[in-house]
């Protein structure tokens, strides 16, 4: 079947050209103007000699040339990927040889990692710019892809394809080895945002907060997605402030809130006497268990439901979600209208409901990833027996809704953020005075959980707990490197040499 992820643009932009599609520091671009920007950046794309396939990849911030790249790349019918601006070099490198992108678009005022990045592997990089000033030697201005009209194809501006091709790379790891690209298709992308966006009830005059990052499938495909398909309005907010949040809420009118617990919660803290936020409507929560106090919290604040789903990179974003009639505090709600779920014990045979029936969530439908770029063992594991098996423990009630008792038993989750510790041990083996490490989470009030190593250090060595955060923080993004060192003669063990975990974290 042929089909192009950015059809749900150029169909909203035909039929309501002068609506609002986001505003973004005062400014408002249409969906007319948004399709022709869009449009113009696809045919560039194409005449800079790429070709259908191909991988842009996109490290930006929530800004409005977000949306015109991604469209732009899918109307070209190349793959996005998304890259926090928070990466390194090392990250943004492997990232990119791994996923073999062919272009970088990135901002000028985060582009040092992302030029060491390029400049290794060859890979041309295009800046946004706000300022005058000339660009840093090596690259160029993302208007030099700016095509001088828009993409022309019979019948419309958007480059047929196939509804399975790759429209979306989203790099996830799991809890060992390295990130792996998680393939999601036009057909998955599309099925995701509009079954979620009927949920909620998404409406043309909604206007929704984006502030979760349009690199996270969250902001993505629940957000960006969802308001393109339905066609509401973005208020893009760069990045998460409380009080830049409570002005844009009542500034632009916002009628939907998205977003992780921690910022629910910060919001509910404000002092919200004397703003005028009567339009909200609705705000939906996940990326992370939502506490029962926040939950109640926010509510009472704002006066309006949250309602909490549950997904993944894997999953397009939505695996199941609370329904605004049909809502169980604590739970993330039931399956997605043509997704199922199953709580499986270990030999991936359903278990009963109940609270005492904990088992590992499986999940099939159309929001199941391809698999894993280039890594088929991976994917074969994963996907085996025609279910995505996610890693994550929980239950099912008498009711058929599903609650999540751990996120991949030894996953951070800080801020909203994914953190791998996999990936920060490795960086700590790497230092010639450590001998061995672990890292866990440890409760934090504010940002749910913090990154923690214990770290076992080489005899005669001398290394300091600032030292070794510093040595962290200068190759891991900063939402991931510790920020705090436990020094131990050694690291509690299991029979088979398995590190304990669970040892740790009540330590």
């Amino acid at each position: 079947m042929s089909f192009n992820l950015a059809t749900m643009l150029t169909e909203t932009a035909m039929a309501t050209p002068d609506a609002i599609a986001h505003t973004f520091m005062g400014t408002a671009t249409t969906y007319g103007e948004l399709d022709e920007q869009s449009g113009r950046l696809a045919a560039g794309l194409l005449e800079s000699g790429l070709v259908p396939g191909q991988v842009v990849a996109l490290q930006l911030p929530n800004l409005p040339q977000f949306p015109a790249a991604y469209f732009g790349a899918l109307k070209a019918g190349l793959v996005v990927l998304p890259l926090n601006p928070l990466l390194k070099a090392p990250e943004i490198e492997y990232h990119l040889a791994d996923s073999g992108a062919a272009i970088m678009i990135g901002f000028d005022s985060l582009h040092q990692e992302a030029a060491k990045a390029c400049e290794q592997l060859g890979v041309p990089l295009h800046l946004v710019s706000f300022s005058q000033q000339e660009l840093p030697e090596g690259t160029k201005p993302l208007t030099d892809l700016i095509g001088t009209a828009p993409l022309s194809e019979p019948g419309g501006d958007v480059r047929p394809g196939n509804s399975d091709d790759t429209a979306v790379l989203i790099y996830t790891s799991g809890t060992t080895g390295k990130p792996k690209g998680a393939e999601l298709t036009h057909f998955q992308l599309y099925m995701n945002c509009t079954v979620s966006g009927q949920l909620f009830g998404a409406r043309p005059d909604d206007v929704t907060l984006a502030v979760l990052p349009f690199f996270h499938v969250f902001g993505l495909s629940s957000v960006l997605n969802v308001s393109v398909r339905y066609g509401g309005a973005l208020s893009i907010v760069p990045r998460f402030d409380p009080a830049a949040v409570v002005d844009a809420l009542e500034r632009d009118k916002c009628s939907v809130l998205a977003g992780v617990p921690t910022m629910l919660q910060a919001v509910a803290e404000r002092d919200l006497s004397g703003r005028d936020l009567s339009r909200l409507r609705v705000a939906v929560s996940g990326g992370a268990s939502l506490p029962e106090d926040v939950l109640s919290s926010f509510e009472a604040a704002l006066g309006i439901r949250v309602l909490e789903g549950y997904g993944l990179s894997e999953t397009a974003s939505t695996t199941s979600f609370n329904r605004p009639d049909d809502r169980r505090a604590l739970s993330v709600g039931k399956p997605i209208w043509g997704v199922q779920m199953r709580i499986a014990g270990e030999d991936d045979q359903p278990l009963p409901p109940g609270r005492d029936n904990v088992g590992e969530i499986l999940i099939r439908g159309h929001n199941v990833m391809k698999g894993y770029l280039g890594k088929p063992e991976a994917t074969e594991s994963a996907l085996r027996g025609g279910w995505l098996h996610t890693g994550d423990l929980g239950y099912q009630d008498e009711d058929g809704f599903y609650f999540i008792v751990d996120r991949t038993k030894d996953l951070v989750i800080r801020g909203g953020y994914n953190v791998y510790p996999r990936e920060i041990e490795e960086v700590l083996f790497a230092h010639p005075a450590i001998a061995e490490a672990a890292v866990i989470g440890r409760p934090h009030d504010r940002l749910g959980e913090e990154v923690v190593a214990v770290v076992v250090l080489r005899a005669g060595s001398d290394l300091s707990e600032a030292d070794v955060i510093a040595y962290c923080k200068e190759r891991v993004a900063a939402y991931k490197y510790p920020r705090q060192v436990r020094f131990v003669a050694e690291l509690p063990k299991g029979p088979t040499g398995k590190v304990l975990k669970t040892v740790l974290r009540d330590g």
